[in-house]
């Protein structure tokens, strides 16, 4: 009855972390140790994953420590990189590496992943390629560490460095994976890539986005080209925005629910495109409809102009 009690409790706790709904995970793992049901090393992944959904660094460190001072549970390597998640979205990068440094194994290429991840975000080269040397140094084929540094490059527009990344993946045979988005619809799932022309609705499908995207600008929508990864002028860049996989299934998602008030939702298997993100916020105000996205990481809920995550992602 214990193990069912610890994982109903924890289920609870991961189920309202993922949806973005911090304070009620934190409030219903306060409440699980107030019915004297101890948690476990699982419960605390969820503990701490909350805190980094929703930025609550203060709060993140508290419950770290008490793992061990409060409930006698030794951090294994999945709590360290919820600490370096939580720290990195929160740009304290430094002092997500000086972390790592303290963490008494060997840091595994998931932690060192997750910190590169944040010093693309918050565009920090120096930091970002001493990381990835790190992480090539323990694997040398792991097309992950590439792809985020080549990324972090193109972002810093030092495109010399990103050709020079491209070539070695492709002597070495590397290849990123590549991005894809679905939903579901009439009983069957229909998957798109980014730029996808497959669909036999295309026409449509990217009549929509244009219509759409024509009428947030006027709300106050502006592209952010940053997220375009290609050294191409600034039109160029609008229309990979465009090209996006998630956008290009919320689209298919409205013209195959006209006149439905239900949740448009969508998967994806990457983290979804600050980008897009922004987008989807219109987009739900746009066709006065909720957006569902499960991207790698979380849930995301876009209601009348905001979304679940409150921009912790």
């Amino acid at each position: 009855m214990a193990d069912r009690n610890i994982i109903s409790w924890t289920s609870m706790v991961t189920g309202f972390a993922k949806h973005g709904l911090a304070a009620k995970a934190l409030e219903t793992f306060d409440e699980m140790v107030k019915a004297g049901v101890k948690p476990n090393d699982v419960t605390y992944i969820a503990v701490l994953s909350a805190c980094s959904h929703a930025g609550l660094v203060s709060e993140g460190w508290t419950h770290f420590e008490s793992m061990k001072t409060q409930h006698g549970i030794n951090p294994r390597m999945d709590h360290y990189a919820c600490m370096v998640d939580l720290l990195g979205r929160s740009g304290h990068l430094n002092e997500a590496m000086e972390f790592i440094n303290t963490i008494p194994f060997k840091p595994d290429p998931l932690v060192l992943r997750t910190l590169l991840g944040a010093c693309q975000v918050h565009k920090n080269t120096d930091l970002g390629k001493h990381v990835a040397n790190m992480i090539i140094e323990q694997d040398p084929d792991d097309p992950a560490a590439y792809v985020l540094l080549s990324n972090l490059y193109a972002s810093a527009g030092q495109w010399d460095k990103v050709a020079e990344i491209r070539k070695h993946m492709k002597q070495r045979n590397l290849a990123k994976e590549a991005g894809c988005s679905w939903v579901e619809a009439g009983n069957l799932i229909h998957k798109f890539h980014v730029g996808d022309t497959s669909h036999k609705q295309a026409f449509e499908i990217y009549q929509e986005l244009h219509a759409l995207v024509n009428e947030i600008k006027e709300m106050g929508y502006v592209p952010n080209t940053d997220f375009v990864l290609h050294d191409v002028g600034e039109e160029e860049k609008e229309k990979y925005l465009l090209q996006h996989s998630e956008k290009i299934a919320v689209a298919f998602g409205f013209i195959g629910s006209v006149g439905s008030s239900k949740p448009v939702r969508v998967f994806k298997n990457l983290r979804i495109c600050g980008d897009c993100h922004s987008a989807f916020k219109y987009f739900s105000v746009a066709r006065a409809r909720e957006i569902v996205v499960r991207d790698s990481n979380r849930f995301h809920h876009f209601r009348n102009g905001s979304c679940s995550c409150n921009d912790h992602w």
